[in-house]
């Protein structure tokens, strides 16, 4: 008996050993079965801006985190006519023609949130003639101090880098000085695509005294500039909200969560580790987007978007440490260099992730791709592209 005893013990362990080493490398994930989030940068058609949702089916652990754009635009293009509905009419129309001019830096004509913040800008100000181009706009209309003024777009340019880079802030600063030189007081106000341009026009030495001009992206020059009465406006596209819920889908697909709670766990309800964001996201099933609201801001808020922020919702998790392989397209980007990588950079150790962040040039998408090697080390990936269609390069890469 003793020896039958004995005997079954021994099998038991060979077969308990060989049932731990058959699981261990069952549980070797392959890369294309990882989760992936694309943020910031939808994948898209850049003419047609429809959403590439081939991309998109990559794996049933896909998703897309970035924000509102459509709705960003529309924020934009109120803050410019509330601004203007309150201003003194004789300070804007600079040269008394009964005409409110203003010039346009546009950040990338293929980019989907460059073309919602055109759009927005034009339809409140009466210039929207249906497209995002330079160039094809309509006369419009807006009240300034309870008084009707025409609208006209004097010039609306891609601020494209010498390096091909897109939304540069050097190549503002250029053309603003082009713009003071031509227009010169038909100049009423400067709009931009995002603070980075903004902020690039501040820097010209012949930029107009006084014309106010709006940004976008609530960067920290940029609320510090309207805290010194330089920069009229810009748009929080909660930039935290955006950075938590990329890390937190990753999370919560990293710890086995499937269906509706890939995107409400941590997001809109708490996660098992009490985490929970704490801004308004919400989650668009058709292109598999959760998109973070967004929120103007003036010189009459600005000091709630001071920079330090960040979302008591999110403290330190019990989660196993992951590898998570980050891309950012551009490392000049001062939205993403000074704004979200910090904040990703921020959450990622509450949430229990260790990021190894690759940055391109914003010109070549290679620049990013060549970096994105060694698959295998990770456990899940988060891209952000330099071009929008370019999703099936890195999808490409994690077939094996």
């Amino acid at each position: 008996m003793k020896k039958i005893i004995a005997s079954l013990v021994a099998l038991a362990v060979v077969a308990g050993t060989f049932m731990a080493c058959n699981e261990k490398s069952g549980t070797k994930t392959l890369n294309k079965d990882k989760p992936l989030v694309f943020f910031n940068r939808q994948p898209s058609d850049p003419q047609s801006g429809e959403i590439d949702m081939a991309s998109m089916n990559w794996n049933d652990k896909t998703y897309y985190v970035g924000f509102d754009a459509a709705g960003g635009g529309a924020v934009q293009g109120k803050l410019i006519t509330d601004f203007l509905a309150s201003a003194d009419p004789a300070v804007i129309d600079r040269n008394g023609d009964g005409v409110i001019g203003y010039v346009l830096c546009i950040g990338d004509v293929g980019h989907n949130d460059s073309k919602a913040r055109t759009e927005g800008i034009r339809k409140a100000l009466g210039t929207w003639d249906g497209s995002t181009d330079p160039g094809k706009v309509a006369e419009g209309t807006v009240t300034v101090g309870g008084k009707e003024f025409k609208v006209v777009e004097l010039e609306g340019k891609a601020m494209t880098g010498t390096d091909g880079s897109t939304w540069n802030a050097n190549a503002a600063t250029e053309a603003m000085g082009g713009w003071a030189t031509k227009f010169g007081t038909a100049i009423d106000m400067v709009v931009s695509n995002n603070d980075g341009m903004a902020m690039g026009c501040l820097q010209a030495s012949n930029y107009p005294a006084g014309v106010p001009i709006f940004g976008y992206d609530a960067n920290a020059d940029a609320i510090e500039a309207i805290g010194a009465g330089k920069l009229t406006g810009t748009v929080s596209q909660n930039v935290d909200a955006q950075a938590t819920a990329t890390l937190q889908v990753l999370r919560n697909l990293l710890d086995g969560l499937t269906g509706e709670d890939v995107v409400t766990s941590g997001i809109t309800m708490p996660d098992q580790y009490g985490n929970q964001i704490s801004a308004a996201v919400d989650y668009v099933p058709s292109t598999k987007a959760l998109l973070a609201q967004n929120t103007g801001v003036n010189s009459t808020n600005w000091q709630l978007y001071t920079a330090g922020t960040r979302d008591k919702g999110i403290k330190q998790s019990t989660a196993p440490e992951k590898k998570v392989l980050l891309t950012i397209y551009n490392s000049a980007d001062n939205f993403l260099s000074s704004s979200y990588l910090p904040a990703l950079n921020y959450y990622a150790p509450l949430l229990g992730l260790k990021l190894t962040v690759v940055q391109g040039d914003g010109q070549n998408e290679s620049s990013c791709l060549d970096k994105f090697t060694n698959l295998g080390n990770y456990d899940a990936f988060a891209i952000n592209m330099v071009k929008t269609n370019s999703g099936r390069d890195y999808t490409d890469k994690l077939k094996y």
